[in-house]
């Protein structure tokens, strides 16, 4: 498993997006989380096929904060099934890598 991870969530308002996003990275579970849309969005729930428009958040964090991190997401997301998606950074500049490692722990 990679040593840094980019976790993604969507939210449907910016308000809600940026207040996670500040939340995650005071608490030290995130680096840093960038807020971009809005985006549109066609997904299938409950058997339906719906649109809508939300807000994405990508948040930097150590793997060892991932699981911390993803507790938080869902503790303190409007929905009640939030996306939460993660992926390793495979690679990157030391001192930025440093920095996430700093910022996290």
């Amino acid at each position: 498993m990679a040593d840094f991870m980019i976790v993604i969530t969507t939210t449907d308002t910016p308000d809600a997006a940026r207040s996670l996003s500040r939340s995650a990275v005071e608490k030290g579970l995130a680096a840093s989380g960038q807020v971009t849309g809005p985006v549109e969005t066609t997904y299938r729930h409950l058997g339906e096929v719906s649109e809508g428009t939300e807000w994405q958040i990508t948040f930097r964090t150590a793997a060892d904060r991932r699981e911390a991190l993803e507790g938080h997401i869902v503790a303190e997301h409007p929905y009640d099934s939030p996306e939460v998606i993660a992926f390793g950074i495979d690679a990157g500049r030391a001192e930025y890598l440093e920095w996430i490692t700093r910022a996290t722990h």
